[in-house]
């Protein structure tokens, strides 16, 4: 039987090294998508239009585009402020030709926790966004100051109700929030955008900046870590639940910036192998398949 991985990609801040190496070791490792960030563009050495060019050029179709923090909740000139750089990074998300933006919790101390509020901004983002085709996944960041789950992440989407406002789901913020899966299903599959998946090598992160340490330099790929039980679990209910999109690796880890790209898109290869062939193929995965085949 084949290896169907084309629901799966990787990120560029995985990898080090220019664009072109990035986009040519997830193509060598079998990938067809590839989730982009801001400075994969403004940091290329020839420019915006350049760093567009080789990602066409690559064939790799982009999963997304990342990322707009510290978005919702503000007012005044604050506002006006984010509205404009909200402004930017969508026109460099369609330049790509990626359909989703991805947006993450606030964390700035001078933002609202009213609800309403946060909606009401949330809906003006996915306003900007629907002439230009793009979809607005908002992620509650463990470390959010008002949205720190995927639950309160999907009650101010549900308020806000936008078309093309939905959710993105990230395992590693749900593992280190300790929120349950249980209320997955209470989420509409048709609204989630985007899933980004990692794992880590403890078992839990108490406070705020254990998780922002954690996030930012040490996840693994899906097998890899501690938590690998609780994400079959959760892309069984996903899968359970009618989800049909993409996948996407958000792996930040010191030690992979410093391997050749190779060695870590064929880490992440084998992950997307051991989701796609023993855990969405199957209604229950052998035991022998928790873990992660090296």
């Amino acid at each position: 039987m084949s290896v169907h991985i084309s629901g799966f990609g990787m990120d560029t801040i995985t990898l080090a090294g220019p664009l072109e190496a990035k986009l040519a070791a997830m193509k060598g490792a079998g990938f067809s998508q590839v989730m982009l960030k801001a400075n994969d563009l403004v940091g290329h050495p020839q420019g915006l239009d350049a760093a567009v060019a080789a990602v066409k050029a690559s064939g790799l179709r982009g999963t997304g585009f990342q990322v707009l923090r510290d978005f919702e909740g503000l007012s005044g000139h604050l506002h006006s402020y984010k509205i404009d750089i909200a402004k930017s990074m969508l026109q460099m998300c369609a330049a790509l030709g990626c359909k989703v933006l991805l947006c993450c919790s606030s964390t700035s101390q001078h933002a609202t926790g009213d609800m309403d509020h946060i909606a009401r901004d949330l809906r003006k983002l996915a306003m900007l966004a629907l002439p230009l085709g793009i979809n607005i996944a908002y992620e509650g960041l463990s470390w959010g100051r008002t949205i720190n789950e995927y639950t309160t992440a999907w009650d101010v989407v549900a308020r806000a109700d936008c078309p093309n406002l939905g959710v993105g789901l990230d395992s590693y913020h749900i593992f280190a929030a300790g929120t349950s899966l249980e209320y997955i299903e209470d989420i509409d599959p048709a609204k989630i955008f985007l899933v980004q998946l990692a794992d880590f090598m403890w078992q839990e992160t108490p406070t705020f900046q254990d998780r922002m340490t954690t996030a930012r330099t040490f996840r693994v790929f899906p097998g890899e870590g501690v938590h690998s039980e609780a994400l079959v679990d959760l892309v069984q209910r996903l899968d359970a639940l009618g989800y049909r999109g993409d996948y996407s690796f958000e792996v930040f880890n010191d030690d992979y910036l410093n391997l050749p790209l190779p060695t870590v898109a064929e880490r992440a290869r084998k992950s997307a192998v051991w989701l796609a062939e023993g855990v969405l193929r199957r209604s229950t995965p052998l035991p022998g398949a928790m873990r992660l085949k090296k």
